[in-house]
């Protein structure tokens, strides 16, 4: 039977963990009271992340984007021996509709970045 022999920084540092666990520690910040809220009531004074103009912009931009959309539909030929070059390569297809799309994009990242005013920032500009 051999027995473990262990070094003196192993004993060392098993006396520090003792030491450690059996000392009692204050407690340095008590944790603050904890208030109960009640969800109806601040539903009702809680400001809406987004306004009724927020909302408008978005769909405006919805809109954009759906016209873009539909304006790139197209140039399909009624024949598929017929290749309308005219009808494929449009202007309108290429550059004018993707510039739409994306303005739709910008308007819609506008729509969900603008801040809503508050009810004392627009009553100060009213008098």
């Amino acid at each position: 039977m051999s027995k473990k022999h262990s070094s003196p920084k192993t004993k060392k540092s098993e006396m520090l963990d003792n030491d450690m666990i059996e000392v009692p520690v204050d407690k340095v910040a008590s944790s603050a009271p904890q208030q109960k809220v009640n969800l109806k009531e601040f539903g009702k004074t809680a400001p809406f992340s987004f306004s009724s103009k927020n909302y408008r912009l978005l769909l405006i931009g919805l809109g954009i984007n759906i016209l873009g959309y539909i304006l790139m539909i197209g140039g399909a030929a009624e024949d598929l021996n017929d290749f309308d070059k005219e009808a494929m390569f449009s202007d309108t297809r290429i550059t004018f509709a993707p510039l739409l799309i994306v303005a739709g994009f910008v308007v819609m990242a506008y729509a969900i970045m603008r801040k809503p005013k508050s009810d004392t920032e627009s009553s100060g500009k009213d008098n």
